[in-house]
């Protein structure tokens, strides 16, 4: 309990304050603060008694008069010593006593004076290490805590240091380079880049770097922070977010590369199962890829039979010759799921010494090979089929447009590829017939070379076509092996959709209006053990099976077959889907990585032209509310969302431009005039 007149320490702010009660007001006291007597009410818990008013004084009504009447320098001039500060610890630890701090006055400066009084108690609460005062008791810290405190005040100083040197480097301006920090300061600037990026909330910060932050601005706009670490060079702008948290970001490791290269040195050693391989060296083989492709993974020839009848083969690549279901290699190739197709680049599913070494159906080479054959009869449907371990030696490697003038010349020393497009687009008749959907539209990409993006459109050339349709040839007959043979296998399945009326679709544009219309309809595809059919390619039964050096679920089918064809026992449907679904969970993951890639580059790409125009076809409405609908841009060959004008319906012609692209913001808007 205070009285008017008392002379006490506030505690309510950092800075311990001195004060002269004026009054009581219920729980609370009024009271006059240092030497402007600036008025107050506080909280009881937030005084503490430092002299009580003397017997038969008249309260004053501040400091600086009786009986309170030192001035600010008389307080200054009354301050310990270091040499009374440090003599008054040695005897308070030798006695082992507590005081008062009448008596701490007393004993540091040799009189109790409210001056003296004062003086102790404000140098009490300042930073000093050699004595603990609470609760009105003074006692001496021992001298392992003295060192303790020492050190916790060293290591402060030098955090501070360290905070205001990244300040400092975050406000020059310029690149930081990596000398520049010390182990400390880079550990403080990965987190502040994870922070940036989204994967770390503020509140799990350090202290520390909550500090630097909030002194820098930066702590409430992660935009602001990500584009100022661009500018620090501490961000690539062109780095995922989705790949930095995922396996790809790190490559393989240097073990997995090591057996990789082991491998590539034994592959050309004789391997179990090589003796039963059909030697198919005889055929006019072809592989036909991007002019870029490293990685091989299938090529075709075409048999011609007496009676002039003809057989097609698929040659596809055995990575399982060298890879051991378990290994340490697979495992990994396993937990990708697939090659990861980005736009500077491939990253592979296998390391790359074996992806474009021995598992490449390479020219002029001697590869082991799965080489699926299919006699179709004259409506298109499979007629016969076989699939088989074999050697293959491809002639020669066909960019896709070297493929399509031979298609289109077909000169009489190169005919099979003009007879394969023949006996494809036969196949592919039948699949129309049977409900499959021909949707072929040009498709744009975007691409970065030196950091630059560009946008490459594919064409549907007849090439393109005939080797699409020959790897669904392949496809439909490692399903129809898994059924003949009663074997699980990872079958690709669509349910049935109600399409619009022949009507209704003859009402719109032909080409991406119509396809649209069709496209919503369709429900996604599945995935299981057992066969169903799959509707949009108009068949009854399919697997992927073509690409098993870039598709880790391709390489489980060769496995289902391999012990077919050896009498072994394949994974039950069981086991299969659970490794099915493990492989789904990795290969979604890196579907995701492949389209912010895209987002992204589409983003920059739309950046360097925001001030072009485009002329669009209407699609669809996606949100009518917020007039946002999908458009066509047939010059860039890509589908986008973009602001449209109420009342569009599909086939209307917009003109389109670009009204925000900022892809440190992974943003990108268009509208449609």
């Amino acid at each position: 309990m205070f009285h008017a007149g008392d002379l006490v320490g506030l505690l309510e702010t950092r800075e311990p304050k001195l004060a002269v009660v004026e009054s009581v007001q219920g729980s609370k006291y009024r009271i006059r603060v240092g030497f402007t007597a600036k008025q107050q009410v506080v909280a009881r818990r937030h005084l503490e008694l430092i002299y009580s008013l003397p017997n038969g004084d008249d309260p004053p009504s501040r400091l600086g008069v009786p009986p309170w009447s030192f001035s600010e320098p008389e307080l200054d001039h009354a301050r310990p010593s270091r040499r009374e500060w440090a003599s008054a610890w040695v005897l308070l630890s030798e006695s082992d006593e507590t005081l008062a701090l009448d008596a701490f006055a007393d004993l540091v400066c040799a009189a109790d004076r409210p001056i003296h009084r004062v003086a102790c108690w404000l140098a009490l609460h300042h930073s000093q290490w050699m004595f603990r005062f609470k609760q009105g008791v003074i006692e001496a810290r021992s001298s392992d805590e003295l060192k303790h405190l020492r050190q916790e005040e060293r290591r402060q100083r030098l955090n501070q240091a360290r905070r205001q040197a990244c300040i400092d480097l975050f406000r020059q301006g310029e690149a930081i380079q990596p000398d520049r920090l010390d182990h400390q300061q880079a550990l403080w600037m990965e987190q502040i880049k994870e922070m940036a990026t989204g994967r770390l909330d503020f509140r799990k910060l350090e202290d520390e770097v909550k500090i630097i932050l909030k002194e820098l601005h930066l702590n409430e706009d992660t935009i602001d922070l990500y584009r100022m670490l661009i500018k620090l060079g501490q961000i690539d702008p062109h780095q995922l977010p989705a790949m930095q948290a995922s396996r790809w970001s790190s490559g393989f490791s240097p073990e997995l590369e090591a057996l990789a290269r082991q491998l590539v040195a034994d592959s050309e050693t004789t391997k179990p199962g090589d003796e039963k391989r059909l030697d198919l060296c005889h055929l006019h083989c072809v592989t036909i890829d991007d002019v870029d492709t490293r990685d091989i993974d299938d090529g075709l020839s075409l048999e011609r039979k007496d009676g002039g009848s003809a057989r097609i083969w698929i040659h596809v690549a055995d990575p399982g010759r060298l890879i051991e279901a378990g290994s340490a290699l697979d495992q990994e190739a396993m937990a990708r799921g697939s090659s990861l197709y980005l736009a500077q680049g491939i990253q592979s599913m296998f390391p790359s010494c074996l992806a474009t070494g021995p598992f490449s159906l390479r020219s002029g080479r001697r590869n082991p090979a799965w080489s699926t054959w299919v006699e179709l009869n004259p409506d298109g449907a499979i007629e016969a089929y076989g699939i088989i371990r074999s050697w293959v030696k491809p002639l020669y490697k066909l960019s896709y447009d070297d493929a399509d003038e031979l298609i289109d010349l077909a000169p009489p020393e190169e005919a099979d590829l003009a007879d394969l497009d023949h006996l494809l687009k036969r196949r592919k008749h039948w699949r129309e017939t049977n409900g499959a959907l021909m949707m072929e539209l040009p498709e744009g990409r975007f691409r970065c070379r030196d950091n630059k993006a560009s946008l490459e459109i594919t064409e549907p050339s007849p090439s393109r076509l005939m080797v699409a349709e020959a790897m669904i040839l392949a496809g439909a007959a490692a399903a129809q092996f898994g059924i003949d043979h009663s074997v699980a296998m990872p079958f690709r399945s669509q349910l049935p959709a109600e399409l619009p009326s022949p009507g209704e679709l003859d009402e719109l544009p032909e080409g991406a209006v119509r396809f649209a219309a069709i496209k919503r309809c369709l429900s996604r595809g599945l995935m299981g053990t057992k066969p169903a059919a799959h509707f949009s390619l108009g068949l009854p039964a399919y697997v992927q099976a073509t690409s098993p050096i870039r598709r880790y679920g391709d390489l489980i089918v060769q496995r289902q077959i391999l012990a077919t064809l050896n009498n072994d026992l394949p994974l039950s449907e069981d086991d299969l889907q659970d490794l099915v679904n493990q492989v789904d969970h990795s290969t979604r993951e890196g579907i995701g990585i492949s389209r912010e890639d895209q987002r992204h580059w589409q983003q920059v790409w739309f950046e360097s032209h925001s001030e072009d125009h485009w002329q669009a076809d209407f699609l669809r409405w996606l949100r009518p509310q917020d007039r946002l609908g999908l458009i066509r841009i047939d010059a860039l060959a890509i589908d986008l969302p973009a602001e449209c004008p109420a009342g569009c319906s599909p086939g209307d012609d917009l003109t389109v431009e670009v009204i925000a692209a900022d892809s440190a913001c992974d943003q990108l808007k268009l509208r449609g005039r």
